[in-house]
């Protein structure tokens, strides 16, 4: 099926959009969430699959989204993070909804917009990578008063530096005779420390220091616990992530209703589940080779659906 109506292409193009359609199963008259609109390419699609009394609602932190809205009567705009899904659902008057999509990926507006300083390639640009400009928590204030052992952590978790450690107490010293302001200066500050790649690597520090800014594991956390409540029995919710530890958090919660993997089994051996979804994709879909050929920053992404029982 040939999908991608008009959206904002130039903002982000969606990936993974027909998968996600198809695992939504689309009820013309039903509700629907998309967590991340950003350039609205997922929200366009689905209202093309909506008659006239289905609905859809679009949140989004980043108040550069606000400029991609869909005139359209049956969608909302909804401008904060989804961890706040049920809160402004319940505002608008709704309880319940057939499905909920969610692309965790950066855009690629904010890659490539240097001055939010999401891209190891805005050299000028300041330490900032805030999704939502109104908070106040940027990487500069992380590289300059997390403590080393914070610092180590959050690069080894979020990032999978390999010299986590090493990154971690050198920041700190550095620190101490002259503050990280820039992009620029903070790689060349560290440049003697890369590890294999320095895209790579770069890539990888950049990545923790983002998840760091925005909570970003501490939101999807949240929007999954409310999930279950929100969906209508066979409602689906769609999550297309773009590193291991998102992606483990949604496959173990998909199937357990749990975070965590070592949760106390029942004495016959088995962990009851606590959740009534099921997991439709026993393993993630991932891009075409042509949807990578013309999208390559769909390369990591990887889809995980479930259904509501």
């Amino acid at each position: 099926m040939n999908y991608m109506r008009d959206s904002n292409p130039a903002y982000h193009i969606p990936v993974l959009l027909s998968e996600a359609m198809d695992g939504l199963n689309i009820r013309a008259s039903g509700v629907f969430v998309d967590c991340t609109f950003g350039g609205g390419g997922h929200s366009t699609e689905i209202l093309a699959h909506l008659n006239a009394e289905g609905r859809i609602f679009g949140f989004d932190q980043d108040a550069d989204a606000r400029a991609n809205t869909i005139p359209d009567k049956r969608f909302t705009f909804i401008p904060h993070n989804f961890r706040h899904i049920g809160r402004f659902l319940r505002l608008h008057g709704i309880t319940e909804v057939d499905g909920i999509l969610a692309d965790l990926g950066v855009s690629s507006h904010q890659f490539d917009e240097p001055s939010r300083g999401f891209s190891t390639r805005s050299e000028d640009a300041s330490l900032d990578m805030r999704m939502d400009k109104r908070q106040f928590q940027t990487a500069e204030v992380i590289l300059n008063t997390y403590t080393e052992q914070k610092l180590q952590e959050i690069f080894s978790r979020y990032g999978e530096v390999t010299n986590a450690k090493t990154l971690a107490k050198a920041i700190v010293a550095i620190r101490s005779k002259t503050a990280f302001r820039t992009v620029k200066g903070f790689k060349q500050a560290i440049a003697d420390l890369v590890k294999g790649n320095p895209n790579r690597y770069f890539a990888q520090v950049f990545q923790a220091l983002r998840i760091e800014v925005n909570d970003e594991t501490g939101a999807l956390h949240e929007m999954l616990e409310q999930v279950p409540d929100l969906l209508k029995t066979g409602g689906r919710i769609a999550i297309i992530s773009f590193h291991s530890l998102e992606d483990r958090i949604v496959k173990q919660f998909f199937r357990s209703g749990r975070f965590e993997e070592n949760d106390e089994q029942d004495p016959f051996g088995s962990s009851p589940s606590l959740t009534p979804l099921r997991t439709l994709t026993k393993k993630p879909i991932t891009p075409s080779e042509k949807e990578i050929s013309q999208n390559p920053r769909a390369r990591s992404a990887k889809l995980r659906i479930a259904e509501k029982i």
